[in-house]
């Protein structure tokens, strides 16, 4: 591996070896605290434009495979970690993590003392960041860094979406002779909007008897109503939710009438927009698959999957949405619901891809709530 720098807007650099692309990448630094995953978080849309930076302390020892794709491709703008495995040890694994970036010219570094990293930007935090392989000249690196745009008021959603509408109806991958579980009968048709969605939460949704339509993050609430759904789907997706007035203002129409609507994530940002409320950008952001949600209805905690640097303002919402889960580290919105509609959303992941599966009961609530209105 050829020497490398991690450089940050700050002026704060970390020297390590390049793996990946021999490639400058420059994005926004995240860490994540998830020990495991490390494909499906760098295959999630929603880190499109942003360097992340994985807790754990060895990276690579699974290698990588087609069916834990959490989309198409990677779209993570860079990868940090401590140790990059010089071995494969698994079954499913069909190539390694290095050979994944190299393909789609993604930059690594190794040898970062990534909880330093961490520490830095719990204090700092967010900031832009560059990983290069001009090692002799680290102040360039820095103000290549600081000129980096900000991640606020950019509208990513738009690199990430679907050209086109298409149909989903793949399950829950099981493992064993038959990779895949037997798919249920449909009795829903749910039209899932793209900002950015994963497989993971597509292969929920079928496996809880729908039938998904998926359509692009700029399908208008006309073309959504003309596919007849018995159920919405808001996804994840990347970047500041504010620069996306196009899917505000679809969502307000959409919740008008009357049908389910389940969002997540980032949709769970435009549908706090659409109610009236507002988002704001979070210090470092939530990133991993162990953060604690309390669901405020039941008093139970949930260890929830989260990635998301924005977040809805809470006091904003007053009036406009009752609060359903907050998290408890600290104290930000994580769910909510309309007081009379069947319309509801989460700021997590409970489809997890990867991480735990407390929340995966929200998918069942949905196919309920659509249910109760095809009575």
């Amino acid at each position: 591996m050829k020497p490398a720098l991690l450089a940050m807007e700050d002026g704060t650099v970390y020297r390590g070896q390049g793996f990946g692309a021999d490639t400058d990448s420059a994005g926004e630094i995240v860490f994540n605290t998830a020990i495991t995953g490390y494909q499906e978080i760098i295959t999630d849309p929603s880190y499109r434009g942003q360097i992340v930076t994985m807790t754990a302390p060895e990276i690579g020892n699974v290698g990588v495979n087609a069916v834990d794709f959490e989309s198409s491709r990677p779209w993570a703008a860079g990868f940090v970690i401590r140790e990059l495995s010089s071995q494969v040890s698994n079954w499913r694994a069909e190539a390694t993590l290095d050979a994944l970036l190299k393909q789609y010219g993604i930059a690594g570094i190794a040898g970062i003392d990534t909880r330093a990293v961490t520490r830095r930007l719990r204090t700092s935090g967010a900031q832009r960041g560059v990983i290069t392989h001009r090692v002799d000249d680290a102040a360039a690196a820095v103000e290549k860094a600081r000129r980096h745009p900000s991640l606020e008021g950019r509208d990513l959603v738009r690199e990430v979406t679907a050209p086109e509408p298409y149909v989903w109806d793949e399950p829950i991958w099981q493992g064993g002779a038959e990779p895949f579980a037997d798919k249920p009968p449909t009795r829903h048709h749910v039209v899932a909007f793209d900002f950015g969605i994963k497989r993971g939460i597509l292969r929920r949704l079928r496996s809880n008897g729908c039938r998904v339509t998926v359509v692009p993050a700029s399908t208008t609430a006309k073309d959504v109503l003309a596919h007849k759904p018995d159920g919405i789907f808001l996804s994840n997706g990347p970047g500041d939710p504010s620069a996306l007035p196009y899917a505000v203002e679809t969502t307000r129409e959409l919740v008008k009438t009357g049908i389910p609507l389940f969002g997540i994530c980032l949709g769970h940002q435009i549908l706090g927009q659409a109610l009236g409320g507002k988002t704001y950008k979070l210090k470092f952001g939530h990133h991993g698959a162990n953060h604690p949600v309390m669901d405020l209805g039941t008093r139970k905690v949930e260890i929830t999957s989260q990635n998301h640097g924005f977040a809805v303002d809470v006091d904003s919402m007053q009036g406009r949405a009752v609060l359903t889960h907050i998290s408890l580290n600290d104290k930000t919105v994580e769910g909510m619901r309309h007081d009379t509609l069947p319309v509801f959303s989460v700021q997590y992941h409970p489809e997890a891809s990867p991480g735990p599966n407390d929340s995966c009961y929200l998918f069942e609530r949905f196919t309920k709530l659509m249910d109760e209105r095809v009575r």
